[in-house]
């Protein structure tokens, strides 16, 4: 499961032959969910909400979200 960036609390990935839609994952001590790319809403999981907070807010960057989308198309999106 490759790590694409680490916040304060958390770690953010996108695992390999996972399912669609787009999502990435939030992992910490506290926090292990899933988030949807496009609407940043989770779609399972359990998480504190400040790590949530913090892995939303990072996301929202158009920076962090061309780097999601780049990351689940070369994971996912294979020939």
């Amino acid at each position: 499961m490759p790590s694409i960036h680490r916040l304060a609390n958390v770690t953010i990935y996108i695992y390999a032959d996972d399912e669609a839609p787009p999502h990435f994952h939030i992992r910490g001590p506290n926090s292990n969910a899933k988030i949807e790319i496009e609407t940043l809403r989770v779609m399972r999981g359990e998480y504190r909400r400040s790590d949530l907070a913090e892995a939303v807010e990072w996301a929202r960057h158009e920076s962090s979200q061309t780097l999601l989308r780049a990351k689940w198309k070369e994971y996912n999106e294979r020939d």
